[in-house]
This record gives C-alpha cells, structure tokens and sequence, in this order.
C-alpha cells in the first residue's frame, strides 16, 4: 500500500511535469531537478547527474529515462512504471490534439507568437539546467577538458558548417572516458599496501623491547 501512495506521488509529479514542459527531455531537467531533489528530496544531486548521465547513454528520451530511473528508485517497478505513464501521458495528448488542429493554429498570429516566445524560454530552461548541473558536479580535470573541448568544437563545427556527426562526439568522450578509467584502476592496483599494525601486534613489540 506503502508503494502504491509512492507511486501515485511518482505519477502525479511527473504528470505536472509533462505538462508544463515544452521542448522536448533536456527542457524537463531544470524540472525535474526542482521537483525530485529540491522539493521532494527523493534522489540526491550527484545521483541526479548519474541518472542523467545514464539517461543519455541509454537508448530513448532522456525525460522517459530519468522518470523510469527515478520512479524505480523510489518505489520499485510499480514507480517506475507510474513514473513514466505520467510524463508520457500529457505529451502524448497534448501533441494528438495539436495534429488534428495544427495547421489552422499556426494562421492564427498570437498561437504563432506564442510558440516563438516557448523557443526562447525552452533555451533558458535548457541552458539554467546544464548551469546548475555543472556547479554542482564534481570539478575534475579530465571531465572540464572534455567539457570545454566538445563546446569548442561544436561551435566551429557550427560556424564553418562541417558536417560532422555529435555521435561522434559522444563516442570519443565515452572512449577518453574508458581510457582515463582504466588508467585510475591501473594507478590505484600499483599503490603499495600500507601494513596496519593491530594493537595486538604493538603490546608483542613493546613487551619484545621491555624484555
């Protein structure tokens, strides 16, 4: 019963959150940070980075993702579940209702407006979103180098036009991301072990230099 409660709590925020978010999974981060940690106090914030991360990484939207992520951690399969029927659901009726009007909404100038003014306030909850996540992270230097790099290089490839897949991108982080592991585990095996003395071991020797 304890699960069920949880769940419908999964559902119902989750469902706020479909609802008012416009402009696809990374839109819904900013929220879904608000709601889940800040509010609700359900994940913590580096487990939020790692369910990001992982949403990312991991075939499908990244809002569909984190709601699964979440709602299992919450309250198991049945959260899960609930979790991602809610912020499905509003998207799913909301675009079904669009399509059988869209073309007569988009002739009347306000609606026009309207979606133009959602574009600018999408980016910011996109760009608010990928700020805080990135104070609240853990400030290593190979993970800032990647950071920096890709942004670097997504702007020129932006401003010169090169055609060059971001799946590449993501490809050679996730490969200097494996080498850099490795290395951490390699160093980490070939630290000499420090020999604990117990305090058994201190009574021998002192009872050894007394006599």
């Amino acid at each position: 019963m304890e699960k069920f409660k949880q769940a419908l709590k999964l559902f119902l925020t989750f469902f706020k959150i479909g609802l008012f978010t416009f402009g696809g999974g990374y839109a819904m981060i900013s929220l879904i940070e608000n709601e889940c940690i800040e509010q609700k106090k359900w994940i913590t914030n580096e487990e939020f980075l790692n369910c990001v991360a992982l949403a990312e990484s991991t075939p499908g939207p990244i809002a569909i993702n984190s709601a699964t992520y979440i709602g299992y951690k919450v309250a198991g399969f049945l959260g899960s579940l609930f979790a991602t029927l809610g912020v499905i659901l509003p998207s799913f009726v909301i675009i079904f209702l669009i399509s059988l009007f869209f073309n007569n909404l988009l002739e009347i100038e306000v609606i026009a407006n309207a979606f133009k003014g959602i574009k600018v306030g999408v980016s910011l909850l996109i760009i608010s979103a990928g700020i805080k996540m990135f104070i609240k992270a853990e400030k290593k230097p190979i993970p800032l180098i990647i950071i920096f790099t890709t942004i670097v290089v997504m702007v020129l490839i932006d401003i010169f036009s090169i055609n060059f897949s971001s799946i590449f991108l993501i490809l050679i982080g996730a490969v200097v991301g494996l080498i850099v592991y490795c290395i951490n585990q390699y160093k980490e095996k070939q630290k000499p072990i420090e020999h604990v003395v117990s305090n058994d071991e201190k009574e021998v020797d002192k009872d050894e230099h007394l006599s």
